[in-house]
């Protein structure tokens, strides 16, 4: 292990062993904060980087799912309600199918995605969050903050923005669309200041396309350059990584 500011970053020889690490942290939080409290609130990331956590969260023991709150991180606008690149989608298919939260809140930005934000903001404010599980975006991003949109000092919760073109062709590139052209140009995102406020996040970032922003993320300036920078200042973040991703970086 190494640290970069107050994160915790732990490297392991591929992804199925990042990912089943990061899927043990994210078990531990949720048993320790459910023997502290009525339920726990939880904040998902929907992506193919996840995949490997999601699947190690949904086989952990002795999580009592019906006290467990779900949220996602971020929603694509304008894509039909049936579309299947739609997170919430994904996310029912990874995890809550299976393992059947109490409740699950899904952004549905529908025909007004400011009025739908605000709403998603509501319900996040009512309780605190105890775990985000997130990953980090080719080009840094935090949930659908991009560099050009990513703000540390937000004052709103969730908000609609535009997407980076790097964003957009990384979506391609997942897997989840098939040409440039089929992949929304809005979204609505929790925005950083909600993500940071989370007691405990678990980071997730396999591959060889993580590696310039999980560079930038470590040993980069703190900049909304690199959204995901900020999160060497949680002080309960950890990152869970494989060599592909790590690649050359120094450790310190």
């Amino acid at each position: 292990m190494r640290t970069a500011g107050r994160l915790e970053v732990h490297v392991h020889r591929d992804r199925a062993q990042a990912g089943a690490a990061a899927a043990r942290a994210a078990a531990d939080v949720l048993r320790a904060t459910l023997r502290e409290n009525d339920e726990a609130r939880v904040v998902f990331a929907a992506a193919p980087s996840q995949r490997e956590t999601l699947a190690g969260l949904r086989e952990a023991p002795g999580i009592d799912w019906s006290r467990v709150v779900a949220f996602h991180m971020d929603e694509y606008v304008d894509l039909p309600p049936d579309a299947p690149a739609r997170f919430g989608h994904f996310l029912r298919r990874a995890i809550w199918d299976a393992v059947r939260p109490r409740e699950v809140h899904v952004i549905d930005p529908g025909d007004d995605p400011e009025v739908e934000s605000a709403r998603y903001a509501r319900l996040l404010a009512a309780g605190p969050i105890d775990l985000v599980c997130l990953g980090i975006g080719d080009n840094g991003h935090l949930a659908f903050n991009d560099p050009p949109v990513a703000d540390f000092g937000d004052p709103l919760l969730v908000k609609v923005v535009e997407l980076d073109d790097s964003c957009r062709k990384q979506q391609v590139g997942d897997g989840c669309f098939d040409t440039l052209g089929e992949v929304p140009e809005r979204a609505v995102t929790l925005t950083i200041p909600t993500l940071m406020a989370g007691r405990h996040l678990v980071a997730t970032v396999p591959g060889a396309a993580k590696h310039d922003a999980l560079r930038a993320t470590l040993d980069g300036p703190l900049s909304t350059s690199c959204p995901a920078s900020v999160l060497r200042e949680h002080p309960s973040c950890s990152l869970f990584t494989d060599t592909d991703a790590y690649g050359d970086i120094t450790r310190t």
